[in-house]
Protein backbone atom coordinates (compact mmCIF):
# COMPACT_ATOMS: atom_id res chain seq x y z
CA UNK A 1 0.00 0.00 0.00
CA UNK A 2 3.14 2.17 0.11
CA UNK A 3 2.43 3.46 -3.87
CA UNK A 4 -1.28 3.85 -2.61
CA UNK A 5 -0.34 6.70 0.20
CA UNK A 6 1.66 8.45 -2.83
CA UNK A 7 -0.55 8.79 -4.31
CA UNK A 8 -2.27 11.41 -1.68
CA UNK A 9 1.20 12.81 -0.97
CA UNK A 10 1.73 14.00 -4.19
CA UNK A 11 0.23 17.40 -4.96
CA UNK A 12 -1.66 16.92 -8.05
CA UNK A 13 -3.07 13.66 -7.27
CA UNK A 14 -4.47 15.30 -4.15
CA UNK A 15 -5.69 17.95 -6.08
CA UNK A 16 -7.36 16.07 -9.00
CA UNK A 17 -8.71 13.65 -5.88
CA UNK A 18 -10.42 16.31 -4.34
CA UNK A 19 -12.31 17.58 -7.45
CA UNK A 20 -13.50 14.22 -8.09
CA UNK A 21 -14.64 14.09 -4.59
CA UNK A 22 -16.20 17.88 -4.39
CA UNK A 23 -18.05 17.44 -7.90
CA UNK A 24 -18.98 13.90 -7.31
CA UNK A 25 -20.87 14.80 -4.25
CA UNK A 26 -23.68 17.36 -6.39
CA UNK A 27 -23.54 15.08 -10.12
CA UNK A 28 -24.36 12.01 -7.61
CA UNK A 29 -27.22 14.09 -5.67
CA UNK A 30 -28.51 15.71 -9.07
CA UNK A 31 -28.55 12.37 -10.88
CA UNK A 32 -31.04 11.21 -8.52
CA UNK A 33 -32.70 14.07 -7.96
CA UNK A 34 -33.69 15.14 -11.69
CA UNK A 35 -35.65 12.13 -12.45
CA UNK A 36 -37.89 12.62 -9.30
CA UNK A 37 -38.28 16.01 -9.99
CA UNK A 38 -39.43 15.80 -13.36
CA UNK A 39 -41.68 12.86 -12.07
CA UNK A 40 -43.19 15.45 -9.49
CA UNK A 41 -43.80 18.33 -12.19
CA UNK A 42 -45.69 16.43 -15.04
CA UNK A 43 -46.05 12.67 -13.27
CA UNK A 44 -45.09 10.81 -16.24
CA UNK A 45 -43.10 7.83 -15.52
CA UNK A 46 -41.67 8.50 -19.26
CA UNK A 47 -40.26 12.11 -19.04
CA UNK A 48 -38.71 11.11 -15.84
CA UNK A 49 -37.05 8.58 -17.63
CA UNK A 50 -35.45 11.04 -20.36
CA UNK A 51 -33.64 12.63 -17.57
CA UNK A 52 -30.91 9.80 -17.57
CA UNK A 53 -31.51 9.45 -20.94
CA UNK A 54 -30.66 13.13 -21.73
CA UNK A 55 -27.45 12.81 -19.51
CA UNK A 56 -26.12 9.37 -21.18
CA UNK A 57 -27.26 10.48 -24.59
CA UNK A 58 -23.82 12.39 -25.45
CA UNK A 59 -21.36 9.70 -24.33
CA UNK A 60 -22.32 8.33 -28.16
CA UNK A 61 -20.32 11.47 -29.24
CA UNK A 62 -17.25 10.13 -27.08
CA UNK A 63 -14.96 10.52 -29.96
CA UNK A 64 -16.25 13.90 -31.20
CA UNK A 65 -16.16 15.77 -27.83
CA UNK A 66 -13.04 14.21 -26.79
CA UNK A 67 -11.20 15.81 -29.28
CA UNK A 68 -11.67 18.81 -27.59
CA UNK A 69 -9.40 17.61 -25.02
CA UNK A 70 -6.70 17.32 -27.57
CA UNK A 71 -7.09 20.48 -29.44
CA UNK A 72 -7.22 22.80 -26.01
CA UNK A 73 -4.94 23.03 -23.23
CA UNK A 74 -6.51 20.91 -20.64
CA UNK A 75 -6.11 22.44 -17.45
CA UNK A 76 -8.13 25.71 -18.62
CA UNK A 77 -10.09 23.36 -20.40
CA UNK A 78 -11.22 21.43 -17.29
CA UNK A 79 -11.59 24.99 -15.00
CA UNK A 80 -13.64 26.33 -17.68
CA UNK A 81 -15.84 22.69 -18.29
CA UNK A 82 -16.85 23.34 -14.07
CA UNK A 83 -17.29 27.27 -14.58
CA UNK A 84 -19.38 26.40 -17.41
CA UNK A 85 -21.65 23.97 -15.66
CA UNK A 86 -22.02 26.25 -11.98
CA UNK A 87 -23.09 28.80 -14.44
CA UNK A 88 -25.62 27.18 -16.05
CA UNK A 89 -27.33 24.73 -13.55
CA UNK A 90 -29.35 28.30 -11.66
CA UNK A 91 -31.62 27.90 -15.30
CA UNK A 92 -33.00 24.90 -13.42
CA UNK A 93 -34.67 27.32 -11.02
CA UNK A 94 -37.35 28.04 -13.39
CA UNK A 95 -38.36 24.13 -13.15
CA UNK A 96 -39.63 24.24 -17.10
CA UNK A 97 -39.33 20.52 -17.98
CA UNK A 98 -38.05 21.54 -21.78
CA UNK A 99 -34.81 23.44 -19.79
CA UNK A 100 -34.64 20.93 -17.19
CA UNK A 101 -33.74 18.31 -19.82
CA UNK A 102 -31.90 20.70 -21.85
CA UNK A 103 -29.40 21.62 -19.43
CA UNK A 104 -29.16 17.95 -18.74
CA UNK A 105 -28.05 17.03 -22.20
CA UNK A 106 -25.37 19.81 -22.35
CA UNK A 107 -24.45 18.92 -18.81
CA UNK A 108 -23.87 14.58 -20.23
CA UNK A 109 -21.98 16.44 -22.76
CA UNK A 110 -19.58 18.95 -20.97
CA UNK A 111 -18.89 15.84 -18.48
CA UNK A 112 -17.49 13.74 -21.43
CA UNK A 113 -15.21 16.52 -22.19
CA UNK A 114 -14.61 16.78 -18.47
CA UNK A 115 -13.44 13.47 -18.70
CA UNK A 116 -11.29 13.44 -21.16
CA UNK A 117 -9.23 16.26 -20.32
CA UNK A 118 -8.85 14.89 -16.39
CA UNK A 119 -7.81 11.55 -17.58
CA UNK A 120 -5.29 12.84 -20.14
CA UNK A 121 -4.30 15.30 -17.34
CA UNK A 122 -4.18 12.85 -14.81
CA UNK A 123 -1.46 10.90 -16.90
CA UNK A 124 0.88 13.87 -17.46
CA UNK A 125 0.37 15.12 -14.18
CA UNK A 126 1.06 12.21 -11.89
CA UNK A 127 3.66 9.59 -11.90
CA UNK A 128 3.18 6.73 -14.22
CA UNK A 129 3.37 4.51 -11.70
CA UNK A 130 0.73 5.52 -9.55
CA UNK A 131 -1.72 5.92 -12.07
CA UNK A 132 -2.76 2.60 -11.40
CA UNK A 133 -3.65 3.71 -7.34
CA UNK A 134 -4.45 6.69 -8.57
CA UNK A 135 -7.48 5.18 -10.73
CA UNK A 136 -8.24 3.02 -8.12
CA UNK A 137 -9.18 5.44 -5.76
CA UNK A 138 -10.71 7.80 -7.78
CA UNK A 139 -13.37 4.86 -8.34
CA UNK A 140 -13.43 4.73 -4.37
CA UNK A 141 -14.34 7.86 -3.76
CA UNK A 142 -16.70 7.73 -6.77
CA UNK A 143 -18.41 4.58 -5.53
CA UNK A 144 -18.18 6.37 -1.88
CA UNK A 145 -20.68 9.19 -3.27
CA UNK A 146 -22.92 7.14 -4.95
CA UNK A 147 -24.01 5.67 -1.42
CA UNK A 148 -24.22 9.10 0.74
CA UNK A 149 -24.96 11.90 -2.34
CA UNK A 150 -28.27 10.29 -3.28
CA UNK A 151 -29.28 10.17 0.23
CA UNK A 152 -28.13 13.57 1.17
CA UNK A 153 -29.94 14.84 -2.19
CA UNK A 154 -32.85 13.05 -1.78
CA UNK A 155 -32.87 15.08 1.92
CA UNK A 156 -32.15 18.18 0.59
CA UNK A 157 -34.96 17.81 -2.55
CA UNK A 158 -37.42 16.95 0.23
CA UNK A 159 -36.76 19.47 2.29
CA UNK A 160 -36.56 22.87 -0.11
CA UNK A 161 -36.84 21.18 -3.67
CA UNK A 162 -35.12 20.49 -6.91
CA UNK A 163 -33.64 24.45 -6.98
CA UNK A 164 -31.99 23.56 -4.00
CA UNK A 165 -30.05 20.54 -5.22
CA UNK A 166 -28.89 22.79 -8.77
CA UNK A 167 -27.34 25.00 -6.38
CA UNK A 168 -25.46 22.65 -4.60
CA UNK A 169 -24.59 21.47 -7.92
CA UNK A 170 -23.56 24.69 -9.24
CA UNK A 171 -21.36 25.18 -5.94
CA UNK A 172 -19.63 22.26 -6.05
CA UNK A 173 -18.42 23.27 -9.61
CA UNK A 174 -17.17 26.34 -8.60
CA UNK A 175 -15.25 24.73 -5.99
CA UNK A 176 -14.08 22.08 -8.29
CA UNK A 177 -12.70 24.65 -10.74
CA UNK A 178 -10.83 26.52 -7.97
CA UNK A 179 -8.81 22.92 -7.48
CA UNK A 180 -8.06 22.39 -11.05
CA UNK A 181 -6.51 26.06 -11.13
CA UNK A 182 -4.15 25.18 -8.44
CA UNK A 183 -2.75 22.13 -10.42
CA UNK A 184 0.67 22.41 -11.38
CA UNK A 185 1.17 21.25 -14.84
CA UNK A 186 3.44 22.29 -17.65
CA UNK A 187 1.30 21.57 -20.94
CA UNK A 188 2.95 21.56 -24.11
CA UNK A 189 0.85 23.08 -27.28
CA UNK A 190 -2.03 21.15 -28.76
CA UNK A 191 -0.86 18.82 -32.27
CA UNK A 192 -2.21 19.58 -35.17
CA UNK A 193 -4.09 16.49 -36.81
CA UNK A 194 -6.28 15.62 -40.00
CA UNK A 195 -7.71 12.81 -39.44
CA UNK A 196 -11.39 12.24 -38.30
CA UNK A 197 -11.34 11.87 -34.44
CA UNK A 198 -13.34 8.25 -34.20
CA UNK A 199 -10.43 7.36 -36.25
CA UNK A 200 -7.30 8.56 -34.65
CA UNK A 201 -8.75 7.45 -30.97
CA UNK A 202 -10.45 3.96 -32.36
CA UNK A 203 -7.06 3.20 -34.51
CA UNK A 204 -5.18 3.25 -31.44
CA UNK A 205 -7.53 0.93 -29.38
CA UNK A 206 -7.66 -1.75 -31.96
CA UNK A 207 -4.05 -1.38 -33.69
CA UNK A 208 -2.68 -2.16 -29.95
CA UNK A 209 -2.08 -5.46 -28.88
CA UNK A 210 -2.37 -4.62 -24.89
CA UNK A 211 -5.37 -2.08 -25.74
CA UNK A 212 -7.81 -3.91 -27.75
CA UNK A 213 -8.73 -6.66 -25.84
CA UNK A 214 -9.12 -4.95 -22.46
CA UNK A 215 -11.59 -2.49 -24.46
CA UNK A 216 -13.36 -5.43 -25.97
CA UNK A 217 -13.66 -7.33 -22.42
CA UNK A 218 -14.84 -3.79 -20.90
CA UNK A 219 -17.49 -3.52 -23.33
CA UNK A 220 -18.67 -6.93 -22.95
CA UNK A 221 -18.68 -6.46 -19.52
CA UNK A 222 -20.97 -3.55 -19.24
CA UNK A 223 -23.32 -5.57 -21.94
CA UNK A 224 -23.63 -8.01 -19.32
CA UNK A 225 -23.74 -5.51 -16.29
CA UNK A 226 -26.68 -4.06 -18.01
CA UNK A 227 -28.46 -7.92 -18.21
CA UNK A 228 -27.69 -8.48 -15.01
CA UNK A 229 -28.83 -4.86 -13.47
CA UNK A 230 -31.94 -5.66 -15.54
CA UNK A 231 -32.76 -8.64 -13.24
CA UNK A 232 -32.54 -7.25 -10.07
CA UNK A 233 -36.19 -6.89 -9.29
CA UNK A 234 -36.40 -10.65 -10.65
CA UNK A 235 -34.18 -11.83 -7.98
CA UNK A 236 -35.63 -9.22 -4.98
CA UNK A 237 -39.04 -10.86 -5.77
CA UNK A 238 -37.66 -14.70 -5.74
CA UNK A 239 -36.42 -13.74 -2.06
CA UNK A 240 -39.66 -12.73 -1.16
CA UNK A 241 -38.81 -8.88 -0.78
CA UNK A 242 -40.70 -5.47 -1.53
CA UNK A 243 -38.69 -3.73 -4.09
CA UNK A 244 -37.47 -1.70 -1.44
CA UNK A 245 -34.58 -4.26 -0.70
CA UNK A 246 -32.69 -2.95 -3.53
CA UNK A 247 -31.72 -0.61 -1.23
CA UNK A 248 -29.72 -2.57 0.62
CA UNK A 249 -28.28 -4.40 -2.73
CA UNK A 250 -26.95 -1.39 -3.70
CA UNK A 251 -25.52 -0.07 -0.52
CA UNK A 252 -23.42 -3.50 -0.73
CA UNK A 253 -22.34 -3.73 -3.98
CA UNK A 254 -21.20 0.39 -3.55
CA UNK A 255 -19.50 -1.16 -0.39
CA UNK A 256 -18.04 -3.74 -2.54
CA UNK A 257 -16.80 -1.22 -4.96
CA UNK A 258 -14.92 1.09 -2.72
CA UNK A 259 -13.09 -2.12 -1.48
CA UNK A 260 -11.41 -2.81 -4.69
CA UNK A 261 -10.89 0.57 -5.24
CA UNK A 262 -8.81 1.07 -2.27
CA UNK A 263 -6.65 -2.25 -3.52
CA UNK A 264 -6.60 -1.15 -7.13
CA UNK A 265 -2.79 -0.05 -7.00
CA UNK A 266 -1.41 -3.13 -5.50
CA UNK A 267 -3.06 -5.57 -7.32
CA UNK A 268 -2.49 -4.12 -10.62
CA UNK A 269 1.65 -3.85 -9.86
CA UNK A 270 1.06 -7.72 -8.21
CA UNK A 271 -1.24 -9.00 -11.41
CA UNK A 272 -0.47 -6.60 -14.34
CA UNK A 273 -3.68 -4.93 -16.38
CA UNK A 274 -4.72 -8.44 -18.15
CA UNK A 275 -5.15 -10.48 -14.69
CA UNK A 276 -6.57 -7.73 -12.80
CA UNK A 277 -9.20 -7.87 -15.36
CA UNK A 278 -9.37 -11.13 -15.83
CA UNK A 279 -9.72 -12.49 -11.99
CA UNK A 280 -12.64 -9.05 -11.80
CA UNK A 281 -14.43 -10.27 -14.77
CA UNK A 282 -14.39 -14.04 -12.97
CA UNK A 283 -15.39 -12.31 -9.99
CA UNK A 284 -18.31 -10.68 -10.88
CA UNK A 285 -20.11 -13.87 -13.94
CA UNK A 286 -19.72 -16.03 -10.45
CA UNK A 287 -21.17 -13.70 -8.39
CA UNK A 288 -23.84 -13.25 -11.05
CA UNK A 289 -24.54 -16.85 -11.69
CA UNK A 290 -25.01 -17.61 -7.80
CA UNK A 291 -28.04 -15.29 -8.05
CA UNK A 292 -30.03 -18.04 -9.17
CA UNK A 293 -29.83 -19.56 -5.54
CA UNK A 294 -32.82 -17.86 -3.82
CA UNK A 295 -30.90 -17.33 -0.42
CA UNK A 296 -30.70 -13.20 1.43
CA UNK A 297 -27.07 -14.25 2.69
CA UNK A 298 -26.18 -15.26 -0.41
CA UNK A 299 -27.61 -12.32 -2.88
CA UNK A 300 -26.04 -10.08 -0.13
CA UNK A 301 -22.42 -11.99 -1.00
CA UNK A 302 -22.98 -11.69 -4.63
CA UNK A 303 -23.88 -8.13 -4.52
CA UNK A 304 -20.37 -7.43 -2.70
CA UNK A 305 -18.72 -9.33 -5.06
CA UNK A 306 -20.05 -8.16 -8.37
CA UNK A 307 -19.58 -4.53 -6.80
CA UNK A 308 -15.97 -5.65 -5.58
CA UNK A 309 -15.33 -7.30 -9.71
CA UNK A 310 -16.94 -4.67 -11.78
CA UNK A 311 -14.40 -2.14 -11.85
CA UNK A 312 -11.34 -4.45 -12.12
CA UNK A 313 -11.63 -4.47 -15.72
CA UNK A 314 -12.41 -0.48 -16.15
CA UNK A 315 -9.93 0.61 -13.91
CA UNK A 316 -7.22 -1.78 -15.76
CA UNK A 317 -8.59 -0.39 -19.13
CA UNK A 318 -8.11 3.31 -17.91
CA UNK A 319 -4.79 2.73 -16.82
CA UNK A 320 -3.66 0.46 -19.89
CA UNK A 321 -4.65 3.82 -21.46
CA UNK A 322 -3.47 6.12 -20.23
CA UNK A 323 0.13 4.31 -20.12
CA UNK A 324 0.01 3.55 -23.75
CA UNK A 325 -1.60 6.54 -25.64
CA UNK A 326 0.71 9.31 -26.89
CA UNK A 327 -0.06 12.67 -25.14
CA UNK A 328 -1.39 13.86 -28.80
CA UNK A 329 -4.25 11.23 -28.64
CA UNK A 330 -5.63 10.51 -25.11
CA UNK A 331 -8.29 12.96 -24.94
CA UNK A 332 -9.97 11.60 -27.95
CA UNK A 333 -8.60 7.90 -26.70
CA UNK A 334 -10.04 8.03 -23.50
CA UNK A 335 -13.21 9.53 -24.99
CA UNK A 336 -13.42 6.55 -27.24
CA UNK A 337 -12.69 3.76 -25.06
CA UNK A 338 -15.69 4.99 -22.53
CA UNK A 339 -18.02 4.71 -25.68
CA UNK A 340 -17.02 1.65 -26.28
CA UNK A 341 -17.15 0.40 -23.32
CA UNK A 342 -20.21 2.42 -21.84
CA UNK A 343 -22.57 2.35 -24.55
CA UNK A 344 -23.37 -1.52 -24.54
CA UNK A 345 -24.37 -1.22 -21.18
CA UNK A 346 -27.55 0.71 -22.03
CA UNK A 347 -28.31 -2.47 -24.59
CA UNK A 348 -27.70 -4.75 -21.70
CA UNK A 349 -30.44 -2.69 -19.80
CA UNK A 350 -33.30 -3.02 -22.95
CA UNK A 351 -31.85 -7.19 -23.53
CA UNK A 352 -32.68 -7.28 -19.73
CA UNK A 353 -35.72 -5.27 -19.81
CA UNK A 354 -37.04 -7.53 -22.97
CA UNK A 355 -36.08 -11.10 -21.11
CA UNK A 356 -36.68 -10.66 -17.61
CA UNK A 357 -40.64 -10.95 -18.14
CA UNK A 358 -41.05 -14.20 -20.41
CA UNK A 359 -37.71 -16.14 -19.09
CA UNK A 360 -37.71 -17.17 -15.42
CA UNK A 361 -34.62 -15.13 -13.57
CA UNK A 362 -32.87 -18.21 -12.58
CA UNK A 363 -31.82 -19.87 -15.44
CA UNK A 364 -31.08 -16.44 -16.72
CA UNK A 365 -28.77 -15.69 -14.23
CA UNK A 366 -26.94 -19.26 -14.39
CA UNK A 367 -26.38 -18.95 -18.19
CA UNK A 368 -25.78 -15.42 -17.97
CA UNK A 369 -22.34 -16.29 -15.61
CA UNK A 370 -21.75 -18.73 -18.20
CA UNK A 371 -21.36 -16.72 -20.78
CA UNK A 372 -20.23 -13.68 -18.77
CA UNK A 373 -17.40 -16.41 -17.45
CA UNK A 374 -16.60 -16.67 -20.95
CA UNK A 375 -15.60 -13.05 -21.92
CA UNK A 376 -12.74 -13.52 -19.36
CA UNK A 377 -11.22 -15.89 -22.44
CA UNK A 378 -9.31 -13.45 -24.64
CA UNK A 379 -7.23 -12.00 -21.63
CA UNK A 380 -5.58 -15.26 -21.24
CA UNK A 381 -4.35 -14.97 -24.72
CA UNK A 382 -1.56 -12.66 -23.74
CA UNK A 383 1.53 -11.91 -26.67
CA UNK A 384 4.88 -11.31 -24.38
CA UNK A 385 5.35 -8.30 -26.58
CA UNK A 386 1.75 -6.49 -25.10
CA UNK A 387 3.03 -6.83 -21.48
CA UNK A 388 6.06 -4.55 -22.50
CA UNK A 389 4.01 -1.95 -24.54
CA UNK A 390 1.27 -1.51 -21.93
CA UNK A 391 4.06 -1.05 -19.09
CA UNK A 392 5.28 2.07 -20.62
CA UNK A 393 4.41 5.48 -19.89
CA UNK A 394 2.52 7.84 -22.39
CA UNK A 395 6.01 10.00 -22.39
CA UNK A 396 7.68 6.12 -23.66
CA UNK A 397 4.82 6.37 -26.46
CA UNK A 398 5.59 9.46 -27.60
CA UNK A 399 9.32 10.50 -26.82
CA UNK A 400 9.30 13.42 -29.21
Amino acid sequence: MTKTWAVLHDRNARLCLTGVLVSGLGTSALWLVSGVWVKDLTGSNGLAALCMLAMWAPTLAGPLLGTIADRLRRKPLLTSCNLLLAALLPVLLTERVAVVLTVLFVYGAVGVVQDAAESALVAGAVAPALLGDFNGLRTALTEGMKLVAPLAGAGLYALYGGPAVALLDAATFVLAALVSCALRVREDGPEPSRRTPFVEGARHLWAHPALRPLILAGGTTMLLAGLNGALLYAVIDGLGHSPAYAGALYAVQGAGSVAVGLVSGPALRRLGERRFATYGIALTAVAAGLRAIPSDPLALACSAAVGAGLPCVLIAALTAVQRATPDSLLGRTVATANTLVYTPNVLGLAAGAALVGPVDQRPLSAVLGVVWLAAAVPLFQRPVSAERIASRSPSDANPA
